[in-house]
């Protein structure tokens, strides 16, 4: 529930703000508050920022100092060109004085040493230092008439030095070779290694194009991973680079991919102002705005200015009234409060601070009309809506009466190895987590379809997408075994198909020995959230039953609803269906009743009872057969 902010913020504007009350004074508030609470973890002269946090990264402790000060240095960097060079608080003689010490010895220790208590490591030497230099570069090349060209010779020809090596070919190969490119776009600007510096960007451009898949989105990599990295990375990135280098010929390609993004990604935010906690890096939290601001700042955008605030606006206060700031004014590793669960390896105390890529809406001055128009209404609270998210596999579901928007996921699969559940579940919604746990027992994965090995349950392998239409989302997996291992020869054929709040949930099983357990999860919701409901059709011979599912982001003692079965001797394979149902709306039918479902053999007709419509669904069978949805 909304709470009180950890600082004082403007008072609330709801004549111009009517939905959040959120000014672009609020924004500015926000950003001093969060980098002075962060001040004093600075080191003596302020070239590490040590914030204080649960374990360090898998960089160590000294790459994790680089990168609060980095990602701090961002936001003040934004706050500061945002006001033309108007710097109240001195945010900018700090990291000045930072910049210096620095790079004064730069080292190849992952830990911090008695011997150069504040040097940077080398990019060489702890890879992640990659990934600080763009925000360091981006944050000199929007400062620079403030900052770098404040500096003495010898102070930039340092920056310079340890920034060039980011300028080579990414280790990792992903968005991280958009880190090169802003580090040349900067360098470029400045006037050296231009050759070198264009180079790296057009290396970078190049790359990622081989992972575009139109209709706005990319893959991260030679994969199916789509997420938030859309409108935080790939995009984010080249178009902003353009932007800032006027490159016309560059934005003419990367804008109208913006603004195809932006249709899906907008979305994917609640009437709450939740982004949907799907993928990794989900403590970034509002950076889930910055593809919207960018889209505002250059000019390709769906939305109004009034929809693009209401939207970035509604985000940053859904956070700062539920606890992602502690009572120190610093930023969590978590979703609200502290959450290790939906961690990664890379994430650092200084980590949560890439939330300030969603202060970019600060590059607009103040008479713009993204901060000067009234509010409007997110995409989710106008109308229902279900739709395909481009190539991705995605669904899209959505309900204008609560704002609740759910995904379903039929084809983006996560960036490592082995179960994860930020990416294998079959739906995500922006008002409930997925679990923490997929093993037997308390804390039952949510939303998940699972053969019973040895009473424990399969993880869903990679999922690859078959077909999609206007309501409906399929693909295909072969589950793990609770070792690893891959069950050669089972394929789950899956389907969903939505309806308003209703959701068919279809899957066909082939290959498993007659009388394999198998178990269907609902929803998990907490105490005061959305109600959720799933109710048997076929394959499915008891009635539902609750059970604990563990925590997830939005809180402890999540529970979800649990459906039984068992495969049989058809040579055709089993199918199981189930109703399912995740509403906000007070007092909700039971979703058994609001569709009618016949079977004849791997096809399901539905009737759906609002307004009479059908739909139907036919799951393929065996290898060779071809029937199709």
């Amino acid at each position: 529930m909304p709470g009180s902010h950890p600082f004082p913020l403007p008072p609330e504007d709801r004549r111009r703000s009517p939905y959040t009350g959120f000014t672009r004074a609020h924004w500015e508030a926000a950003a001093d508050a969060l980098l002075c609470a962060a001040r004093p973890y600075f080191s003596p002269r302020h070239g590490l920022l040590t914030l204080p946090g649960p374990r360090p990264s898998c960089s160590g402790p000294r790459s994790d100092a680089l990168e609060g000060f980095a990602r701090t240095f961002l936001l003040a960097a934004l706050r500061v060109a945002g006001g033309r060079g108007h710097d109240p608080h001195g945010h900018l003689a700090r990291y000045a004085q930072g910049l210096a010490a620095g790079t004064a010895h730069p080292t190849d220790e992952r830990e911090v040493t008695s011997a150069e208590p504040e040097s940077w490591p080398r990019i060489g030497a702890v890879r992640q230092a990659r990934v600080e230099a763009a925000a360091l570069a981006l944050a000199l090349r929007l400062t620079r008439p403030w900052l770098w060209d404040t500096l003495g010779g010898d102070v930039r020809a340092r920056i310079a030095d340890w920034l060039l090596p980011a300028l080579g070919p990414s280790p990792v190969d992903n968005n991280w070779w958009l880190f090169g490119l802003t580090v040349g776009g900067f360098l470029a600007e400045a006037g050296i290694e231009t050759g070198r510096a264009r180079a790296a960007v057009d290396r970078a451009l190049a790359r990622i194009e081989h992972w575009y898949r139109g209709a706005g989105w990319y893959s991260d990599g030679d994969n199916r991973a789509f997420d938030h990295y859309n409108a935080w990375a790939l995009h984010f990135y080249p178009v902003l680079h353009a932007h800032l280098g006027a490159d016309r010929a560059l934005l003419a390609v990367h804008g109208p991919r913006l603004r195809a993004q932006l249709d899906d990604s907008t979305r994917l935010f609640g009437a709450d102002g939740a982004p949907l906690p799907f993928g990794r890096s989900l403590t970034y939290r509002w950076a889930a705005a910055a593809g919207p601001w960018l889209g505002a700042l250059t000019g390709h955008t769906p939305l109004t200015p009034g929809a693009t605030r209401r939207l970035a606006s509604g985000a940053l206060r859904h956070f700062l009234d539920r606890g992602a700031v502690t009572e120190d004014g610093l930023l969590s590793l978590g979703w609200y409060g502290p959450y290790a669960p939906m961690l990664q390896g890379y994430s650092g105390p200084g980590s949560p601070y890439w939330a300030a890529k969603g202060f970019l809406g600060l590059l607009l001055p103040a008479s713009a009309p993204v901060w000067t128009a009234t509010e409007q209404p997110l995409p989710a609270e106008t109308a229902d809506t279900a739709r395909p998210l481009g190539p991705t596999g995605l669904l899209l579901q959505s309900t204008a009466s609560d704002g609740l928007v759910r995904v379903h996921n039929h084809g983006s699969n996560g960036v490592s190895a082995g179960p994860d559940p930020y990416y294998d579940r079959f739906a995500y919604s922006t008002r409930t987590g997925p679990t923490a746990s997929a093993g037997a027992g308390p804390g039952l994965a949510d939303n998940h379809f699972a053969l019973l090995v040895d009473g424990r349950p399969t993880s869903r392998g990679p999922a690859t997408p078959y077909a999609t239409g206007p309501d409906r989302a399929c693909s295909v997996h072969t589950p793990q075994h609770p070792d690893g291992t891959v069950l050669h020869g089972v394929r789950v054929h899956s389907a969903t198909v939505v309806h308003g709040r209703a959701e068919l949930r279809a899957h066909l099983v082939t290959g498993a020995a007659p009388g394999t357990p198998v178990r269907q999860t609902g929803w998990a919701t907490t105490h005061g959230g959305p109600l959720a409901q799933l109710h048997p059709v076929y394959g499915y011979p008891g009635p539902p039953r609750p059970a604990p599912a563990g925590s997830s982001l939005i809180g402890p003692g999540a529970t979800t609803t649990v459906l039984e079965g068992a495969t049989t001797a058809d040579p055709q394979g089993t199918l199981f269906a189930a109703l399912a149902s995740l509403t906000g709306d007070p007092d909700p039918a039971p979703v058994h009743t609001l569709a009618t479902v016949r079977r004849t053999g791997r096809t399901l007709h539905l009737t759906w009872h609002d307004d009479g419509t059908t739909a139907r669904l036919t799951l393929p069978g065996p290898p060779g057969e071809g029937d199709g949805p």
